[in-house]
């Protein structure tokens, strides 16, 4: 596996000694996490940032929208099951979805490699066109920028999004209460592995496509149907093990989840063993958990069964009291370990 080549960012200590700090590109995990919440977010300190969700909700009237943004970087280009058009589409459209809102307008901006051939260029417009009708939203502004041959891997994709919350719930990580179960939405690590099969050219004894996908029909399902949804979470760069970690330090709660019912599928659990991957910090892209209050878990798994994007859905654990922060995994065989945050990122420039 090729290694991820270091920059240097300059930052305050104690980030770095002498207030520099080494982060490989992709950036990511226990590093990434510091960086964000040692630098970047006592720099623009405010409420809508502190409430550390996959996008800001903002009161304006007597409405409430929701606003996101993303980059996606990702290497290579096409990959079964999509593109990096596809990802720019869906990843923001998720994000909004993640906040209980239904998408509606998007931005993009496209920085061109200089040499990128007209062919590629069209098969990602193509995909982004498909994808924002699938997700029922609109590319309605943007930029291009070209950048000589050398600095750009092709195209690099940033896309901000718009979504309306239609409804008075509040779901945010801060909304997640002692006794909450945690829903996942289906088998996990098919968009890592999809990627790294690709770009290392490893013959798998079955292909495995990744799973991207828009994630609005099931939220807004849950939504339609009164279940009390507490936080909703996309697991993208870092997967499902950053997410949980993310929302349970936000929340200050602890969370405990069953390894037992954790879907992976069989070819990505197998390549996982070869490479020495951990499935749960792989990046999906057509996943998300659900925290939702004990009494409606049972039926939230069953609306969304009712979805093919999230037909595989199960309560895989709970929240708690204490030690607040913490995720705790009980295996197979009934023992417990913690669950840590990554220092970096196992696959880099994964989405």
């Amino acid at each position: 596996m090729p290694e991820s080549k270091p920059f240097t960012v300059a930052c305050p200590t104690p980030l770095g000694d002498g207030g520099h700090v080494q982060l490989a590109h992709g950036g990511g995990g226990k590093l990434m996490h510091q960086l964000l919440e040692e630098l970047v977010i006592p720099a623009f300190r405010n409420p809508e940032l502190e409430a550390r969700h996959d996008g800001a909700v903002l009161h304006i009237g007597n409405s409430r929208l929701a606003f996101t943004t993303d980059s996606y970087v990702v290497r290579p280009l096409f990959f079964p099951g999509g593109d990096i058009g596809t990802l720019a589409i869906n990843g923001t459209v998720n994000d909004l979805a993640m906040c209980g809102a239904r998408p509606l307008y998007l931005s993009c901006g496209l920085i061109l490699e200089e040499g990128l051939p007209l062919e590629d260029f069209r098969r990602v417009i193509a995909s982004m066109r498909e994808g924002a009708l699938a997700a029922g939203v609109k590319l309605v502004t943007g930029d291009t920028k070209v950048v000589d041959k050398g600095k750009g891997d092709g195209i690099f994709i940033n896309t901000a999004g718009v979504g309306m919350i239609e409804h008075e719930v509040t779901i945010a990580p801060s909304a997640v209460r002692p006794g909450d179960k945690v829903i996942l939405s289906g088998d996990i690590g098919r968009h890592g592995i999809a990627i790294m099969a690709v770009r290392e050219g490893l013959e798998l004894e079955t292909a495995v496509e990744s799973d991207c996908a828009p994630l609005v029909e099931p939220v807004q399902a849950l939504l339609d149907a009164g279940v009390a949804l507490h936080c909703l979470r996309d697991l993208t760069r870092g997967g499902l093990a950053s997410s949980l970690i993310e929302i349970a330090e936000s929340a200050k709660v602890s969370v405990l989840v069953e390894e037992a019912l954790i879907a992976v599928e069989e070819n990505v659990q197998g390549a996982c063993e070869i490479l020495g991957f951990d499935p749960l910090y792989l990046a999906n892209e057509g996943r998300f958990v659900a925290f939702v209050a004990a009494a409606d878990a049972d039926r939230a798994v069953s609306i969304l069964k009712e979805c093919a994007v999230s037909a595989g859905a199960a309560v895989i654990g709970e929240v708690s009291n204490s030690p607040a922060g913490l995720v705790v995994l009980k295996s197979r065989i009934g023992t417990h370990r913690v669950v840590d945050m990554l220092s970096g990122e196992q696959l880099p420039r994964i989405c």
